[in-house]
């Protein structure tokens, strides 16, 4: 079978074709699963040159797996990076970038407008002696205001979870490049269909793949991919050991080897399988649920029941043109506030279609009291400034016919008490 000519194509196209491109075995279309968790070698010293770098292959499975390799260019191929790492969930990913690129008395600016558990796990480096600064960072200047001479990483959020703003993606991204900082993006809320981080300057790129990638809330996933924009030479933690002739390599290197096989966070074949398969669909389904999320955000601010809604294809929303500008579309997660009198708890449950549940970028229409449950841990004082009422449901929407999931909120919305 000749190797497929991919290269040029479009998204999609790449992305359905993506492991013919790499020759599986026996001609199948998908790369199968590979479970084996050791590899044996007729030569003993191959095994070793393996484990030293100088020849490519599989030693142990917690390492590499040929199915988690082939996911791994899939996603390098999406974000237009020159390798990606993948990991059990995307908490891992961001867990393992950060402890293999951090030491104690380093400094890390990052938004405050962040997912409950990457917050809780930012605090929690602060605790190993690693100087953290939270920043509203819809503006670079609140950025450039906290930088310091251990300044290593500056991380954000593409569109925040739950209130939805928009970080100043293209001044970051210059800020950081001048001052030779690594910008580190975690592009799961947008998607590679919708936005790719490394245009506007970020040198590693953080996706949670359980959610819109794979797509169908069936395994857990997450993934660090390298862009090719930092210049790896003039980042101090990097170990000599894993500064390997090509200097472009030594962020992935070190990552894999401290991250990934220290740390134990591997991703099994079979997730990595299903993540696979379900990134094919991608742009069918955000596209559906970006439409879908636009015309229910409109119902939604129009309706009496509800004081605020949060989406950036709103042209209230504060970053809407930022938005615009960047993004193929403005995502398909939005958050309501709801009027006094009406309890959050109620009106989910008056919901026919959405499901009450804490996951997101699932095909099916998921909802959250926000206070409650993601951000519970949080406190009232921190969701405060945060932006998160007690009152804010976040809907993160699926590819259901739009007709249906407006007659759902709509009959939701009109049984709400009047004020």
């Amino acid at each position: 079978m000749a190797k497929p000519t991919i290269k040029n194509q479009g998204f999609t196209t790449r992305n359905v074709h993506s492991d013919r491109a790499g020759r599986p075995e026996h001609g199948v279309l998908h790369k199968p699963v590979h479970p084996s968790v050791a590899y044996g070698y007729e030569d003993a010293r191959q095994l070793a040159a393996v484990f030293q770098g100088k020849r490519k292959g599989y030693a142990y499975g917690r390492q590499a797996n040929p199915t988690v390799s082939a996911l791994q260019q899939r996603i390098s191929a999406m974000e237009g990076g020159i390798g990606s790492i993948a990991l059990a969930t995307g908490m891992a990913a961001i867990s393992a970038l950060m402890l293999s690129l951090l030491k104690a008395g380093d400094h890390l600016i990052s938004s405050a407008f962040l997912f409950g558990n990457t917050n809780s796990f930012l605090r929690t480096l602060q605790g190993f002696g690693i100087e953290v600064d939270f920043v509203d960072a819809t503006s670079v200047d609140a950025v450039a205001e906290r930088q310091r001479a251990n300044t290593r990483i500056v991380f954000v959020e593409t569109i925040a979870n739950p209130v939805t703003q928009v970080a100043d993606l293209e001044g970051i991204g210059e800020f950081c490049s001048r001052h030779g900082l690594l910008y580190v993006v975690d592009n799961t809320m947008t998607s590679p269909h919708l936005f790719q981080p490394q245009q506007v300057g970020a040198g590693l790129v953080v996706n949670s793949l359980t959610k819109y990638i794979g797509g169908h809330g069936n395994a857990l996933g997450g993934a660090i991919t390298d862009t090719g924009n930092f210049d790896w030479r003039g980042y101090p933690n990097i170990l000599d050991i894993y500064r390997v002739p090509e200097a472009n390599q030594w962020g992935l290197v070190q990552m894999r080897k401290k991250g990934l096989r220290d740390m134990g966070a591997s991703l099994a074949p079979e997730a990595a399988h299903t993540l696979a398969v379900g990134s094919e669909s991608l742009p069918l389904r955000m596209d559906q649920a970006c439409a879908n999320a636009m015309a229910l955000a409109r119902l939604c601010q129009d309706h009496r029941a509800v004081t605020k809604v949060c989406y950036p294809g709103l042209v209230e929303h504060p970053q809407h043109q930022r938005a615009r500008k960047l993004f193929r579309a403005f995502g398909a997660l939005f958050s309501i506030e709801l009027a006094p009198g009406i309890d959050c708890f109620d009106f989910l449950n008056s919901l026919e279609i959405v499901v009450s549940s804490s996951n997101l970028g699932d095909t099916r229409s998921l909802g959250i009291p926000v206070a409650h449950t993601i951000y519970h841990e949080m406190g009232p004082e921190r969701r405060k400034s945060m932006g998160v009422a007690d009152s804010m449901l976040r809907f993160s929407i699926g590819i259901e016919d739009q007709q249906d999931l407006l007659a759902d909120f709509s009959q939701a919305l009109d049984r709400c008490p009047r004020g």
